[in-house]
């Protein structure tokens, strides 16, 4: 039945009534058999994706419609949650309208709950749609996978090469690289307010909420809970028995008669207890009679997740609302988003087996500070990622925008970076190119050679003759002889900086006097480099600016025959391991790092040989980046046999250490 379809997606989401009708024959179609050994490369079809003028994934939305079988009832009664799926989707930057543009399919079948689902309907369904092809790229939601008595941890569906991004995901029906893991979602905390209370206004330590615990889970915390009541150290919490419930019920009649609270239907899951009193849940506010009371989950610290009947439990996604640290027991639980989401610095995290000690473990290693940072973490990631379904979706989308391009992967480290607390961010993190307008700034160590500063051909002569170079700066690290009174010339400024010690790593300093990003380290007896060659190694490094650029390089290279490292210093134009700083453009950041956050161990060892600070630097940024430096060619060549030997020493302990 096609009567009455309208085709604007947001036009049908808001008019149900004007969806299509679709007719799925119980000996219709079969359903294509889930593949459970799919990853990205054996299932997606990446040739879809990135053929027209898009730069992200496009993701195609079937058309709404009413599912129905033979005798016109429906087969999958849609969620208010799905819509919501549907509208953040369809009001992405990824929705095309188009198929044939598409390279994720998104079919408008609700599976969010498998517990309503008729599955080989279902299957038949999703079988039959127009752009199926046996599931390839096409993307299915679902919360609250598995149904009773076995609940397995994943969508019962048959679906083919589908992707899901679902929760509950057990490590043995995960698919890596291919599955996309969310929490299970609670509908309950529609139109609740968020309220936090921060750590040291939370009167409880730990909570245990979930009325579907295991029994010998339950033995094991209740053998744990304080014998005095006053001692809020373990709530354990459990389902309301029916007398308290119709008591429950009676005053939440009366108060909706009263007009004390809204009107709405009464559910025994709204209710923990404990004994006889009773713990609203998971509201934050709750009205009984004239009592208000807070929901323990905001009045508790820690928060504890465990496998119940199915593994993944909506209790993690209340805690996570709540601004409870969750305390996940469930051994091979996937988390949520785990693919980017680092749990260590939002969770803790204890083995099954330890749950009989878990008091005891948390009290011992969990310190205050700690739990007030990991707080903040929850609170942010819940914001971030987790305060709906739309953003629940969203996040999946991106996720699979940066699987099918990687070039646009996001270091997992900006996935967990809560602005709050991470302060300032390294400033090379954005593939930016430097301005060409401000320049390069010059840094000369020096002890005492004035003649190869000075002279008509020495090296800030040659400075001043390269139109990017805006100062120089001379460290002088003689403290027996004091500097020029000065170096300037009438088209380059020369500043002169003293350091209390004649250190070696005094080159790397971040000196106030430097002003630019950019810096050229150079040695005093460096006067065979040409302005053309430096000016064009600083156009090189504004292409690279987080990247060790520079003109003497060096070949470190492991020798069989030996079993030892093999260091070659002369100025070839081939192989390189390294770029030798007696002629090198670094940022600046780079300085900052060398000197605030190189292990002192590193730095002593430099300053007390005079030599290989290059060496240091070089592992630095390539072990901060992950990318090699850059050389820039040149005909001079440079041996220097007394290094060798020192620099092969330095370079087995350095490659240790890192």
């Amino acid at each position: 039945m096609r009567s009455g379809q309208v085709t604007d997606l947001n036009s049908q989401l808001q008019s149900p009534s004007q969806w299509e009708s679709i007719v799925v024959q119980s000996k219709g179609i079969a359903p294509t058999p889930s593949v459970h050994s799919c990853h990205h490369h054996s299932c997606f079809d990446v040739y879809r994706c990135g053929c027209t003028h898009h730069s992200h994934i496009t993701v195609y939305v079937y058309p709404l419609a009413h599912f129905i079988d033979e005798d016109g009832v429906e087969i999958n009664p849609i969620s208010k949650e799905f819509l919501e799926i549907v509208e953040a989707v369809a009001n992405s930057r990824y929705y095309v309208s188009d198929p044939k543009d598409a390279c994720i399919f998104f079919p408008t079948i609700d599976l969010l709950n498998e517990n309503n689902l008729r599955k080989d309907m279902i299957g038949r369904a999703l079988a039959g749609l127009k752009y199926w092809n046996e599931g390839t790229n096409h993307l299915l939601f679902n919360f609250l996978p598995g149904t009773a008595p076995h609940f397995t941890p994943r969508l019962g569906v048959e679906r083919g090469k589908a992707i899901v991004a679902g929760a509950g995901f057990s490590s043995h029906t995960f698919r890596r690289n291919f599955d996309i893991s969310l929490p299970v979602f609670n509908p309950a905390y529609n139109n609740q307010p968020v309220t936090n209370n921060s750590i040291d206004q939370r009167p409880w330590y730990l909570v245990s909420s979930q009325v579907n615990l295991h029994r010998d889970y339950y033995e094991e915390l209740l053998a744990q809970t304080p014998g005095n009541p006053m001692q809020r150290q373990l709530l354990l919490l459990h389902i309301c028995s029916d007398t308290v419930l119709q008591r429950i019920q009676r005053q939440h009649q009366t108060s909706s008669r009263s007009g004390a609270q809204d009107e709405k239907p009464f559910s025994k899951l709204q209710y923990r207890c404990r004994g006889e009193q009773v713990f609203p849940y998971p509201q934050i506010l709750e009205v009984l009679g004239i009592h208000v009371i807070r929901s323990m989950l905001q009045e508790s610290q820690l928060c504890l997740v465990s496998r119940g009947g199915r593994l993944g439990q909506a209790v993690l996604y209340d805690a996570l609302r709540a601004g409870c640290v969750p305390v996940i027991v469930a051994d091979t639980l996937v988390l949520p988003l785990s693919q980017v989401l680092d749990w260590r610095v939002a969770s803790v995290q204890v083995y099954e087996d330890d749950l009989p000690e878990l008091l005891l473990m948390l009290q011992r290693d969990l310190s205050s500070d700690r739990l007030a940072q990991l707080q903040q973490q929850v609170q942010w990631l819940y914001a971030q990622y987790f305060s709906s379904v739309g953003t629940l979706a969203l996040t999946t989308l991106d996720l699979l925008n940066e699987r099918v391009f990687p070039m646009q992967r996001r270091r997992r480290a900006l996935w967990n970076r809560n602005p709050a607390t991470a302060g300032a961010d390294n400033p090379l993190f954005l593939p930016l190119t430097a301005p060409p307008h401000e320049g390069f700034t010059a840094v000369i160590l020096t002890y005492d050679r004035l003649d190869s500063l000075q002279q008509g051909s020495g090296m800030i002569q040659t400075l001043s003759r390269v139109p990017s170079c805006k100062k120089a700066l001379v460290v002088w690290n003689n403290q027996q002889k004091s500097p020029p009174a000065s170096l300037s010339l009438d088209n380059l400024v020369v500043a002169v900086v003293r350091p209390p010690e004649n250190r070696l790593s005094n080159r790397f300093f971040p000196y106030n006097e430097i002003t630019t990003q950019a810096i050229l380290s150079l040695d005093d007896d460096i006067n065979m480099m040409t302005p053309d060659e430096l000016e064009f190694g600083y156009q090189v490094w504004r292409e690279f600016p987080d990247r060790l650029v520079g003109f003497p390089s060096r070949n470190v290279l492991w020798s069989n025959a030996s079993r030892s490292w093999k260091y070659d210093s002369e100025w070839t134009n081939e192989v390189l391991s390294i770029i030798v700083t007696c002629a090198a453009f670094y940022h600046k950041y780079w300085s900052h790092v060398y000197t605030t956050e190189l292990l002192p161990s590193v730095r002593d060892w430099v300053d007390q040989h005079m030599n290989c600070e290059d060496i240091a630097l070089n592992f630095v940024i390539a072990n901060r980046t992950g990318k090699a430096p850059i050389k820039v060619g040149t005909a001079l060549l440079s041996v220097l046999p007394a290094c060798s030997i020192v620099a092969k020493k330095y370079w087995e302990f350095f490659s240790i250490l890192f």
